[in-house]
């Protein structure tokens, strides 16, 4: 048993599950802010590639990740606040608006990437961010893999967990949080102004899905590809029905999801007569799998989606 869990091939999966759950993690956590104040961020994809880009940019410019990361975290933030503006202020159709704004994303980065970086096939790089070494605890069985193989920012995602559940369940925001994601009307009436902790909790989940984008350019690749995301946003609003909107849940589901992303690569180098683009799909598939089997079971919040017009006063 023992040999199998220090087995190399063994600690090389659980190093790269933990390695690509991080950017669905991210921008899972971010989800679940929009969601528990009652607005459906389908714009976590958008948010994510819009992070990449900017991340990448930024990095390339200055030489500096410690600035890109910020830089990311900016630009999905201001993301989230135009999908807020649609979303809380005139009340459009949440779903709408947000396959709209990663739709614009799509085509915003790939113009502004050609734009600073000409349409050459030349790509440019970055030096990707390297995992510190820790020694004898790279090699623990089990935990060695999952933790002390990855890079600051994986440890700074896994730290996030936590704190989103105190912001959440133990801070007068995270109180508003809940107050307007289950009953905006009466969070009104005791003053809460409702836009207002929408536009937070939006701008919060765009930016923390821009850091989850961000990884992949400066950690994962050191490059930035169009569309580079795919679809990773989408399986993070899977992640949260999974993990029942609550960070120590939406931490398992994405490592779930990195632990199908891991086989799948894995699967590409084994002689098993597949086509490589079937075993592609084994992420999506359990996406599928998950909305088919935990929707409408995820405890989402009452006025989830329900766009809030505030009360007349006499």
């Amino acid at each position: 048993m023992l040999a199998a869990l220090t087995d190399p091939a063994f600690a090389g999966f659980l190093s790269a599950t933990m390695r690509l759950a991080v950017p669905i993690l991210l921008a899972a956590l971010g989800g679940l802010y929009a969601e528990r104040s009652g607005v459906l961020n389908i714009g976590l994809e958008g948010a994510m590639l819009t992070g990449a880009f900017v991340g990448f940019v930024t990095a390339y410019a200055t030489g500096s990740i410690a600035v890109a990361v910020p830089a990311a975290i900016a630009a999905g933030g201001m993301f989230g606040i135009v999908l807020a503006f649609y979303a809380v202020t005139l009340g459009a159709n949440q779903v709408v608006v947000g396959i709209a704004m990663n739709l614009v994303a799509v085509g915003v980065t790939s113009f502004f990437y050609r734009l600073v970086f000409g349409a050459g096939t030349d790509r440019p790089r970055i030096d990707t961010l390297l995992p510190p070494d820790f020694g004898p605890l790279a090699d623990w069985p089990l935990i060695g893999p999952l933790l002390f193989r990855q890079d600051l920012l994986a440890f700074l995602a896994l730290a996030l967990v936590p704190l989103t559940w105190f912001v959440i369940a133990r801070t007068r925001f995270g109180l508003d949080i809940r107050a307007v994601g289950e009953h905006p009307e009466a969070a009104e009436t005791l003053g809460v102004n409702v836009a207002r902790v929408r536009y937070a909790s939006v701008a919060i989940s765009s930016g923390l899905a821009g850091f989850g984008g961000a990884t992949l350019s400066l950690a994962a690749t050191g490059v930035f590809l169009d569309g580079m995301t795919a679809g990773r946003g989408y399986i993070a609003l899977a992640i949260l029905i999974l993990g029942r909107r609550h960070p120590l849940g939406v931490l398992g589901a994405a490592l779930l999801f990195g632990a199908a992303d891991a086989l799948q690569l894995r699967a590409q180098i084994l002689p098993t007569g597949l086509p490589f683009q079937f075993l592609l799909m084994l992420p999506y598939v359990l996406t599928i799998v998950v909305l088919a089997g935990f929707a409408g079971r995820g405890g989402a919040p009452a006025a989830l989606g329900v766009p809030f017009r505030r009360l007349k006063k006499d």
